[in-house]
């Protein structure tokens, strides 16, 4: 009974992971751009109104401090990027298995030439993870058959697929969940540093506007805000980007792991049972 419960517990979590990490990753976010970056000691004379102080890691903290409200948000961003790309490289790593699955498929294929499901269903086992799972389901399947009498061999092969295109179905989409906010994060923090950027620009040209001598303060205040915005929002974005690209390979190379093995197992069923 815990066996059971255990699996069904560890889904739920990762089924609720998003809801309540974006939430705790954007007051993190807050608390950093208030307590850290906005610390009384980045700036000069104590007071966040002023510049940040001339050199050493002050500097950097206070100079982001200046790009102003927008920043916590992107900061929230950039949590939630590093956040879900590691949850994804574990999640998917996991899923991978113990070992190399292309050696493992070479063992799976070698143990069904040799007409040994049992070593093969073991050797599933010892490598565990989806496409260990998947190909669990689809071996199990496949013994079944060939104690069952009353059905032709097509039904049977037809069987076994069903089977192997089920188990898929069931793993792969745990392996996809949550790419979609670390895609939502190469998109959006492009536009909302934008909205930074514009926000930025305007209050450097109301300090040139005003009249008499420019306000050079009010200046290097909406220059400094646009710039940090543009960085944060670009560097977050790149990021993003990449590991979707890497979690999306990474993801194909498992489906193309199950589909080379499904097939190599209803090809073996077939070719036994002429």
């Amino acid at each position: 009974m815990n066996k059971v419960a255990a699996p069904q517990k560890e889904s739920a979590l990762k089924s609720q992971f998003a809801s309540f990490a974006i939430p705790i990753l954007v007051i993190t976010g807050i608390l950093i751009y208030k307590f850290v970056l906005g610390n009384s000691s980045n700036f000069q004379g104590g007071d966040p109104a002023n510049h940040p102080v001339e050199e050493g890691v002050g500097h950097v903290l206070g100079l982001i401090y200046k790009g102003g409200f927008i920043v916590p948000i992107l900061l929230s961003l950039v949590l939630m990027s590093l956040t879900f790309s590691i949850e994804r490289f574990l999640t998917i790593g996991k899923a991978q298995g113990t070992g190399n699955a292309e050696s493992f498929v070479r063992k799976v294929k070698g143990h069904l030439s040799a007409n040994n499901v049992d070593a093969a269903i073991a050797e599933c086992d010892k490598q565990k993870g989806s496409v260990a799972n998947v190909v669990r389901t689809a071996l199990t399947k496949y013994k079944e058959m060939e104690a069952t009498s009353g059905m032709d061999k097509d039904q049977k092969v037809l069987a076994i697929q069903k089977e192997l295109e089920e188990a898929t179905t069931l793993e792969l989409p745990m392996l996809e969940k949550n790419l979609v906010i670390i895609a939502t994060m190469a998109s959006v923090s492009t536009l909302i540093a934008l909205l930074g950027t514009v926000l930025g620009m305007i209050r450097a040209f109301s300090a040139l506007g005003t009249g008499g001598a420019p306000d050079s303060v009010g200046l290097a205040n909406g220059i400094s805000e646009a710039l940090i915005n543009t960085a944060l929002g670009i560097a977050n974005s790149a990021v993003a980007i990449i590991m979707y690209n890497v979690f999306t390979t990474k993801i194909d190379k498992i489906t193309y792991t199950i589909d080379e093995a499904g097939f190599s197992i209803v090809q073996t069923f077939a070719e036994k049972h002429k």
